[in-house]
């Protein structure tokens, strides 16, 4: 830009530009924010947006009528410039920045505007066509105050306009088609990218939900085993009646033995006391001493029996006690079991709800 141009506004934003290749895609124009700002020059009366970046200029955009600013976010707007056969985007620090941005285009849209309009009448005024005299003029059905000349140059003045115009009408909607088709793509792509995270997530949860099913299966068969293994110690220990009477059966046992010892004691006693009288010959003297012999025999078949009647009323009674606590460590496992089958099943209710 030279000297005769001045800035009316100037904004800091991050400057990109449309794929030439691909059209769909923005290539930002550096790594940092630029100054973007509006230049008026007097001598052309045109207006131009011009960001510079180094000694580059990365925007030089003159402003036509037929240009439009699009807001395509909060703090972000492009515009179409046909002349450039590009699209220019600013990506702002906050949407009070972009909208004064987009508010000056609207004005320097409208002075272009009135600045061609006006360059207009004043080539027609200087046109050297209008000094035709009055009597050439011929009656027009279209025109009849002016002549054929006259109507012939504003016929064809239109007709550029209208062509000019056109053409830039089509650009504009060509590269608002692309920029819009690229909108729509981005957008495409976002909800197909929660779709798969969705689908993701969905399939993450049926897996957990077989998980827990199978663990589910797994507890229940287990708590069956376990009440099955309680029903068979409950089985074991349900003759307590039948323990209860071969204890007292075994305690009548000991006290009658402990009895016929007592009294056996008491006859080997009597007879070593009286051996000294009544031993009147050797024979009765061998068949005392043979049934003394006798009842010491017995009476250690009787201890032998008693001790190992007190054995096994000891070990009667330990097995008891181990099936005791075997049932009441099962009992405290299927109560954990149950608990957890619980809470498992609360949590599939949760994931059904949800």
């Amino acid at each position: 830009f030279s000297r005769r141009e001045q800035p009316i506004f100037s904004t800091r934003a991050h400057v990109f530009q449309i794929d030439p290749a691909t059209k769909r895609n923005w290539i930002p124009a550096s790594k940092h924010a630029l100054t973007v700002s509006y230049f008026y020059d007097a001598t052309r009366n045109v207006y131009r947006i011009i960001s510079v970046g180094g000694t580059k200029a990365i925007i030089n955009s003159t402003i036509t009528p037929n240009m439009t600013f699009t807001k395509t976010s909060q703090k972000f707007g492009q515009w179409a410039d046909s002349r450039a056969n590009t699209v220019y985007g600013l990506g702002f620090a906050s949407e009070q920045h972009l909208s004064q941005f987009a508010e000056k285009f609207q004005e320097v849209k409208e002075a272009a505007r009135l600045a061609r309009e006006k360059s207009q009448d004043k080539t027609e005024l200087t046109n050297p066509a209008l000094n035709i005299t009055s009597h050439q003029v011929l009656p027009s059905p279209i025109i009849s105050s002016n002549g054929p000349g006259e109507d012939k140059l504003f016929r064809s003045q239109s007709a550029d306009v209208e062509i000019t115009t056109e053409k830039e009408r089509l650009k504009k909607m060509l590269s608002e088609g692309s920029v819009s088709e690229v909108q729509w793509e981005a957008e495409f792509f976002s909800l197909q990218d929660n779709n798969n995270k969705l689908v993701a997530a969905l399939h993450e949860a049926n897996a957990n939900v077989d998980q827990w099913k199978k663990q589910l299966t797994a507890y229940q068969e287990e708590t069956e085993s376990l009440r099955q293994r309680v029903a068979e110690l409950e089985s074991q220990g349900a003759p307590d009646s039948s323990s209860e009477n071969n204890k007292e059966e075994l305690n009548q046992t000991l006290e009658e033995l402990e009895l016929l010892i007592k009294a056996k004691d008491e006859e080997i006693q009597m007879l070593k006391s009286q051996k000294c009288g009544r031993w009147e010959t050797e024979g009765e003297r061998e068949e005392t001493l043979q049934k003394l012999q006798e009842l010491e025999a017995r009476n250690a078949e009787l201890e032998r029996r008693l001790h190992l009647a007190e054995q096994t009323l000891a070990e009667t009674l330990a097995e008891r006690e181990k099936i005791q606590n075997e049932v009441t460590k099962v009992a405290e496992m299927m109560d954990v079991k149950i608990f957890e089958l619980s809470e498992i099943r609360q949590g599939l209710a949760k994931l059904v709800e949800s």
